[in-house]
């Protein structure tokens, strides 16, 4: 069958090329009605666009790099499914990477992304990013650049993040209002502003409830299902007396729930435990899992929709980047309903 062109539309409209070019690439200086004859034809005619050809006339390739550090967690899928819909719906696709929380792995991604031409990147950093030439590099080559979630602080860059030191302190007073006194928190060894936050906002709501902060109720490491049960062991073991534990995320939360069934101690009426990030498993197990909801699918169009505005603004928006500061939410469940 022969491949339509762009001459063949022009022959059937009785246009130039030229014309008919602008018109499919929505020039401000063809018509509105010429734009929706050559549309009409080329879809009736069945053109299909060469978009290599295109994305080389134009410049742009109409693609975005997506990197996140784990797609198992619902959270970043769920921040993914709201990116793409917002970009689909404007004509931009996404290139995904996943840089498995390593440093290595996201600077090879962005390599990646800029060996592919796309028009731009939006970034959640791993739990190791310290050093930022690859990031500078974007900004060098006049890259657009959007963080969520975990944004690096030095850097001016356009963001969309949840309000992690309210969500610390939300978690903790929930924990408090319910009726419990010793809380235990768990968090990172890693030093990344998400995770400082939410420790400060519990620290926070402990002093404003006059309960004391004790170091010892303050454990850090490695996030997992296993540093959790092993957390909640290890406290378990040494006697050492406390009736809630709140983690800085579900997994963890998960895991510390795993060791208290295992030691038959009552959840919620003994210990009480909630998480961070409201995974999809959290409803499902059993007691279901209190936690914070980070809005991620509408964190994913907020980001989007910003993006799209630094695109218009060719990457370089006047003053100071825009920072998206979303609400974090309490879904209280049976983990904590004393």
């Amino acid at each position: 069958m022969k491949r339509i062109t762009i001459e063949d539309i022009a022959a059937k409209l009785n246009i130039s090329f030229s014309t008919v070019a602008r018109a499919l690439n929505d020039h401000p200086a063809i018509s509105d009605a010429t734009k929706k004859a050559v549309r009409e034809t080329a879809t009736r005619l069945g053109y299909r666009q060469n978009k290599v050809a295109a994305s080389l006339r134009s410049g742009r390739t109409h693609i975005i790099g997506v990197i996140v550090p784990n797609l198992q967690l619902s959270f970043f899928s769920s921040v993914v499914h709201g990116i793409e819909r917002v970009m689909n719906e404007n004509e931009y696709n996404i290139l995904l990477y996943q840089s498995n929380e390593q440093a290595d792995h996201e600077a090879r991604g962005i390599d990646t992304f800029l060996q592919s031409r796309v028009d731009g990147i939006i970034a959640s950093i791993t739990q190791e990013t310290r050093e930022m030439p690859h990031f500078a590099e974007i900004r060098k080559r006049g890259i657009p650049l959007l963080f969520f979630d975990r944004a690096i602080n030095g850097l001016e860059v356009p963001a969309v993040v949840i309000d992690d030191f309210k969500g610390g302190y939300m978690a903790t007073k929930h924990l408090i209002d319910q009726g419990y006194k010793r809380i235990v928190h768990i968090n990172t060894h890693q030093d990344l502003a998400i995770f400082t936050d939410r420790l400060e906002g519990y620290k926070a709501a402990l002093r404003d409830h006059h309960l004391p902060i004790d170091e010892q109720y303050i454990v850090r490491g490695a996030l997992s299902l296993e540093f959790g049960d092993a957390t909640a062991q290890s406290f378990l073991d040494q006697g050492l007396a406390f009736d809630a534990v709140f983690a800085v995320e579900d997994y963890t939360a998960m895991g510390v729930l795993q060791a208290l069934k295992r030691n038959k101690i009552k959840v919620p009426k003994e210990v009480g435990v909630i998480g961070f990030a409201n995974e999809a498993f959290g409803s499902l197990v059993t007691p279901a899992l209190s936690s914070i909801d980070q809005q991620t699918v509408r964190m994913g169009e907020e980001a989007a929709a910003l993006f799209l505005k630094v695109l218009q603004q060719k990457g370089k928006p006047a003053g100071t980047p825009e920072r998206i500061v979303l609400e974090p939410l309490l879904v209280a469940r049976d983990s904590t309903a004393r």
